[in-house]
């Protein structure tokens, strides 16, 4: 259940991130306002998961899923383009977020 938690904690930590950019500086009210729920909504679930999972496991992984989600979310949203070497590096981030949790005992 707790890596439910974290997982969860990251997709906020995604969603955070995209309201942030839709805010335009926080100068658009709906969308800051979603972007402050988004991120306590994350931190608590962080926080939750730090409770039981060491923090040297939990914060990578946490930023890793926000990180791969922004990076998917830009190019769907936003139109990022990135060449194929960025997304081997994305890649290799889904892979280690993967190794740190099957590695973890």
């Amino acid at each position: 259940m707790i890596w439910i938690e974290l997982i969860i904690a990251g997709l906020f930590e995604t969603l955070w991130a995209t309201t942030m950019k839709y805010s335009q500086g926080f100068t658009k009210i709906g969308f800051t306002v979603i972007t402050v729920i988004g991120m306590i909504l994350s931190f608590y679930f962080l926080s939750r998961a730090t409770k039981i999972l060491p923090l040297s496991i939990a914060y990578p992984i946490w930023t890793g899923i926000g990180a791969v989600g922004s990076i998917i979310i830009g190019v769907i949203l936003f139109q990022d383009r990135l060449s194929p070497l960025t997304w081997m590096f994305v890649g290799l981030l889904v892979v280690s977020i993967i190794g740190i949790k099957l590695t973890n005992t």
